[in-house]
């Protein structure tokens, strides 16, 4: 990919993801319509991995932490690593630190990852 694509690429990624961010801080997900709800949850009354997000990505942006956490501690905890992602991906992180990136997102990662998720599910559903 050249210099000019992945500009364009970068520049798309930021204006679709403050465009996400405006609307979520405009709209409580709680209380509009628009937002989906959790076909995991309507089905089966557990609670998925990421129900509660919406409502947390709400409270972060409002800087209210706790209610965020409260939402959904998974999500609030992984947005360092969603940060770090970010970086190795679109701005040169994977070529400058590839050792970390193989650490950090290789094969054995995500395998952790998935049990991290799995856990979370476990524990929030069935030990809380």
């Amino acid at each position: 990919m050249d210099t000019k694509q992945r500009k364009i690429r970068v520049t798309f990624l930021i204006g679709a993801i403050l465009i996400f961010l405006l609307i979520y801080f405009l709209f409580n997900p709680q209380h509009s319509i628009f937002f989906p709800k959790c076909p995991f949850c309507t089905l089966t009354g557990l609670q998925c991995p990421g129900c509660g997000s919406q409502r947390a990505i709400h409270c972060l942006l409002h800087l209210d932490f706790v209610q965020a956490f409260n939402y959904n501690a998974l999500l609030v905890m992984a947005i360092p690593y969603l940060g770090l992602g970010i970086y190795f991906e679109y701005f040169n992180g994977k070529v400058k630190y590839p050792m970390f990136r193989n650490i950090l997102f290789g094969e054995k990662a995500c395998y952790a990852l998935l049990i991290v998720i799995f856990l979370f599910f476990i524990i929030r559903n069935f030990l809380i």
